[in-house]
Formats: structure tokens, C-alpha cells, sequence
């Protein structure tokens, strides 16, 4: 790979994180009808790698662990924003499918799940809005290739461990210790 190869890659990869932290942090359009205007949604995010998660039970792809996963933070009080790769609608239904596909499936608001475009990597955005939002990350992917751009990944207390036992999602201590994030 080329400087200039590696350069518009990192320039790219920092324009969708750009776009990642806005889109989090822009506010919940799903409101009933003359609801008082929102202050902000005051939940921590915990960022979700929706297509890491899918995998959770018997190495293939499908949405029972991503619902519990999701099920499971909002029930701790957590804002979970579910992050997919583009192939994600492919893996689990043979078609292509949008973040208001998704959204449906997953019983949340649009704003709190992100379908990258076709041909980038959600790695890069979940790993650089995580830093910027100060969030964790629901995964069972170490980030390895990403560690030099995104060191802070080595902590400990920024990826949430999971698995799939007995039909039951069993995540790793998901509040953060005191002071780790």
C-alpha cells in the first residue's frame, strides 16, 4: 500500500467517523405527537458491533443474540447504538437491509443504528466513536489490526464481552468500574 493510499484511507475513515458521532448524538426522532422537545437522552451509549454479535450462537449469523444484547443494556438503562457492516441485510436475509429495516427488527429508533456504506469497514467507526463518545463497545472482537490507530482498545474496560449460554446472552460486567471511563 502507498503513502497516498494510506493517507486517503485514514482521511476517509476520519470523514465517517465524523459522520458516526454526529449521527449518535443527533436526537430521537421517534416522539409522540406534541411530546415536549428533548433536553438530550442523558443514558450512557454503549456501542453495539451488531455484526459481531449476530454470530454469538452457533458461529452463524442471526439476530437472537444481537436482541438480547439489546434487550439486556436497555434494561441496565444503557443507550445502545448497533453499528453493521453493509453486508449485514445478505447475512441475515439474502437482501440488502437499511438502518430502518433494522431499526423495526430491533425494536429501537432509527438514529440509534448505523449501516455503513458498502465497501468500508464498521470497525473504524465503532473504534473512533467510542473514543469520542467515551463509550464501550459490545464485542468479542479484539480490534488487533486496528490497535495503533486506536490504542485505547487494549483497556480493559472499553470492550464488553459475551456469549451465548443456554440460550441466554451472558455479557461481561458492563458498568465500567469507577473512574475507567
Amino acid at each position: 500500500m502507498t503513502d497516498a493510499t494510506v493517507f486517503i484511507a485514514l482521511i476517509a475513515g476520519l470523514l465517517l467517523a465524523v459522520f458516526l458521532v454526529l449521527w449518535v448524538r443527533r436526537p430521537r426522532r421517534l416522539r409522540p405527537p406534541g411530546a415536549a422537545p428533548l433536553a438530550g437522552d442523558a443514558r450512557q451509549t454503549v456501542l453495539v458491533d451488531g455484526s459481531n454479535v449476530i454470530h454469538w450462537l452457533d458461529n452463524t449469523p442471526q439476530l437472537a443474540p444481537l436482541l438480547q444484547v439489546v434487550q439486556d443494556l436497555s434494561r441496565r438503562g444503557l443507550r445502545p447504538g448497533v453499528v453493521f457492516d453493509a453486508n449485514v441485510g445478505y447475512k441475515l436475509t439474502g437482501k440488502f437491509m437499511a438502518e430502518r429495516d433494522l431499526s423495526r427488527m430491533l425494536s429501537l429508533p432509527r438514529d440509534q443504528i448505523l449501516v455503513v456504506p458498502k465497501g468500508t469497514q464498521a470497525d473504524p467507526f465503532l473504534l473512533e466513536t467510542a473514543r469520542d463518545l467515551n463509550a464501550r463497545i459490545v464485542t468479542n472482537d479484539r480490534y488487533r489490526d486496528w490497535s495503533d490507530l486506536y490504542p485505547d482498545v487494549a483497556r480493559p474496560e472499553r470492550l464488553i464481552r459475551g456469549e451465548m449460554r443456554d440460550g441466554k446472552v451472558k455479557l461481561t460486567e458492563v458498568a465500567p468500574k469507577h473512574g475507567a471511563l
